[in-house]
């Protein structure tokens, strides 16, 4: 009895032990097994979470810049998997994942990544570069106003000679009066009589010799 007994120990111990290993590596399994998983391009946002703890509750928030539609904002138990379309865009937009863990905080996850511009799509031009300001006139043109054009009224007005004035005593004229005829044929009458006397008087002093 005592022979089996010793021999009975040493495979006791050896067996606890091994229990003990196995028992610690059942317990260390599940802690390092959480993987996450995230990828981003210039389309789309990829979220890959595998042998999570399916005893507790998990949480996962992803949030795209400027689109607060395309937000991922649930729980999961041991795993979770989606792909998030990303909008066209010519700026690039970050993508920001929180991943919280219902058995450890050490399991926690914070990143943020930047989805790039896709090829073909240039960035807007900066908004911080000054504008051309419009050309100023200069001080000469704006000082002198321009002239005028002569209106149609103002040149006919200038091509028409101004009317003599009524009252024009000191000016001779140039043509007849309408005196002229009577003052002619009182002259006739006066030349016409003056021959008359001349001629009675020449035959009188013809009777007398």
């Amino acid at each position: 009895m005592t022979r089996f007994g010793s021999l009975r120990r040493p495979g006791a111990l050896i067996s606890v032990a091994a229990a003990g290993v196995l028992g610690v590596g059942l317990a260390a399994g599940p802690a390092s097994a959480h993987t996450p998983s995230f990828k981003v391009d210039c389309s789309s946002a990829t979220v890959d979470l595998s042998a999570y703890n399916g005893g507790v509750t998990n949480h996962v928030k992803v949030t795209v810049q400027g689109d607060d539609a395309l937000t991922v904002d649930q729980d999961f138990k041991d795993s979770y998997h989606t792909v998030i379309k990303l909008p066209d865009h010519s700026s690039p937009v970050d993508v920001h994942l929180v991943v919280t863990a219902g058995d450890s905080a050490q399991y926690n996850v914070d990143k943020t990544a930047t989805a790039p511009v896709c090829a073909g799509h240039s960035a807007p031009p900066s908004s911080s570069a000054p504008s051309t300001p419009p050309a100023k006139p200069s001080d000469s043109a704006s000082s002198t106003p321009a002239s005028p054009a002569p209106s149609a009224s103002t040149s006919s007005a200038a091509a028409v000679p101004a009317s003599p004035s009524p009252s024009g005593d000191n000016l001779a004229e140039t043509g007849s009066s309408s005196s002229t005829p009577v003052i002619a044929g009182a002259a006739a009458v006066v030349v016409i009589a003056g021959a008359g006397i001349l001629w009675a008087s020449r035959r009188r002093r013809t009777a007398q010799h």
